[in-house]
């Protein structure tokens, strides 16, 4: 298998983990909706950028399901957080789904219409558009986990799907007939801002898990006798919904 079809392969199925995670919960707290609005639309100027450009088909089709899925994760944002009922979600994903396709396809004419003409910077809009808007997605929850002091509400299945998504794209990309700088960026950035999530959930949910299970081991060598609640070792990077961050350890699963 090709690396772009790698790539399509974790980005068909990266916020499944996610939206299993959602609807076992019945929670979505923690989960930034605004990053999965911001990544449905950003993958209507990552899809034209793609088809213009004349990338592999994986690379071409990989922004169509991203903006899919996302669209999927935020109806359960709407479903779980804000208590929307069933048929509202449907009809504002669906309302979605038509209105930025619709868009990507005029811009996709439009656009190879700019490049037979020689007009490069249209296309350069699109890849710095979808770059920001992956980008700004992720950001949002930097922005939880400073307020929180732990990653949480987040699939690290998730996060690492995706992240291998952009790995796989990105040597993809590299690998081309010709080098696409732009191409480089738009998945470098957002691969960049995974590793930064992976690091903090190791710094704000790994290390008080390991602290804590050190302790207990040492209490139980002191008293042999008493038992102790341990976290299960699933749990250590799954992260818990807002409801159940005053009242457990940010690094124990829900």
């Amino acid at each position: 298998m090709s690396f772009g079809g790698s790539s399509n392969v974790c980005w068909s199925i990266q916020l499944l983990p996610q939206i299993i995670i959602n609807y076992r919960r019945h929670d979505t707290e923690g989960l930034q909706g605004s990053m999965m609005l911001l990544w449905a639309v950003a993958g209507v100027p990552l899809g034209v950028y793609n088809i213009v450009e004349e990338f592999n088909i994986a690379l071409r089709i990989q922004p169509q399901i991203l903006t899919t899925l996302s669209l999927l994760t935020w109806a359960q944002c709407l479903y779980y957080g804000k208590k929307y009922r069933i048929m509202k979600c449907c009809v504002a994903v669906t309302s979605l789904l038509l209105l930025l396709g619709g868009i990507e396809a005029g811009l996709i004419f439009a656009l190879r219409a700019a490049k037979s003409r020689g007009l490069e910077w249209p296309l350069i809009v699109m890849a710095v558009l979808s770059a920001c808007l992956l980008a700004a997605g992720v950001l949002r929850h930097y922005w939880d986990i400073y307020v929180h002091r732990t990653v949480r509400g987040i699939s690290f299945i998730f996060v690492g799907i995706d992240a291998a998504g952009d790995l796989f794209s990105l040597v993809s990309v590299l690998f081309g007939s010709t080098i696409d700088v732009l191409g480089i960026i738009i998945y470098g950035t957002e691969l960049t801002l995974w590793m930064g999530i992976f690091i903090c959930g190791g710094v704000f949910n790994l290390r008080p898990w390991i602290k804590e299970r050190s302790e207990q081991r040492d209490g139980n060598l002191q008293d042999p006798v008493s038992l102790h609640p341990m976290p299960s070792s699933t749990s250590v990077f799954r992260t818990a919904s807002g409801s159940e961050v005053i009242g457990r350890r940010p690094w124990q699963s829900s």
